[in-house]
């Protein structure tokens, strides 16, 4: 038989994992400390489980609570996928979407797609956040984002499904005077900084081929490594579309790889409309050609 637990007393939780006092995390739900408490204490009744370690004064989490925390934030998602939805349903397509993008489906791939889905729908607000793929994974798990335009996942994320939709290219750039000559002689890297899914990519082929890989900066940001690269301080791997951007382009790159950007959406969901038709679009292909660099 599955625990009698409650959409609050999961609320309550998740308020208490992020807020740094108690106090902060009853205001964040709207109750006070002593009805938090109560909720809590009922949630880990309900449960069999002891989520919190009483011996200390904050009323820490213990390790155990890590995965009902983890449940907690999905449920939550889902829950408010589903407020938004019959609420929608109400309002007819007013609304807001949440959409996360990585720098270049921002800036390179998808500009133009989110121009018209603007303009087509004027009345549907569309709240951007860029961020690294791995960022974006989290925050769509925990519901605070509706979809996302990322590096497809090195391995699956529970709950959340992704298509494929455009691959690009992954070129070696070397700095001014430096010949790209065997993959023993390269480097040393200014590259993505660790957990990075294009990090893993570029490790996994320059291994592959035995070049060194001595790291000497990272950087998310693809114009910080071409200027690291500008200035001698390594050799970097990046998109050929975000190497030759801008005044100072990178030249002369080797392809190295190929990485795939994909639609990631959390599973089995209700989908609002809305969410389904900027996924729809992005599928589609632009209306107007991209200006020529």
């Amino acid at each position: 038989m599955l625990p009698d637990i409650s959409i609050r007393q999961l609320e309550y939780l998740v308020a208490v994992d992020e807020a740094s006092t108690w106090a902060r995390a009853a205001s964040a739900v709207g109750v006070s400390p002593s009805a938090l408490s109560q909720g809590l204490a009922e949630l880990e009744r309900r449960l069999g489980v002891a989520l919190f370690d009483r011996e200390s004064r904050r009323r820490a989490l213990r390790p155990a609570a890590v995965p009902v925390v983890g449940h907690a934030r999905q449920v939550l998602g889902l829950t408010a996928d589903l407020s938004r939805w019959a609420e929608r349903l109400k309002q007819g397509m007013a609304g807001r979407v949440r959409l996360g993008m990585i720098d270049a489906a921002a800036v390179v791939h998808f500009p133009e797609h989110l121009g018209t889905f603007r303009a087509d729908h004027p009345d549907i607000e569309l709240l951007i956040r860029v961020s690294p793929s791995a960022s974006l994974l989290k925050l769509l798990v925990a519901g605070h984002l509706d979809l996302a335009v990322c590096v497809a996942p090195p391995r699956p994320v529970g709950g959340i499904e992704t298509q494929a939709l455009t691959t690009e290219t992954l070129a070696v750039y070397a700095p001014p005077g430096s010949a790209i000559g065997r993959p023993a002689s390269w480097g040393p890297w200014v590259l993505n900084p660790v957990g990075s899914h294009t990090r893993q990519v570029v490790v996994t082929e320059l291994r592959r081929l035995g070049a060194p890989i001595d790291v000497v900066a990272e950087s998310h940001q693809p114009d910080v490594l071409r200027e690291l690269v500008r200035l001698g301080v390594g050799w970097t791997v990046l998109p050929s579309s975000q190497a030759d951007e801008g005044a100072r382009p990178l030249a002369g790159g080797r392809v190295l790889a190929t990485r795939q950007l994909v639609v990631a959406m959390r599973a089995s969901a209700v989908r609002d409309p809305a969410v389904q038709m900027l996924a729809a679009r992005l599928h589609a292909p632009a209306r107007r050609t991209r200006r020529a660099r």
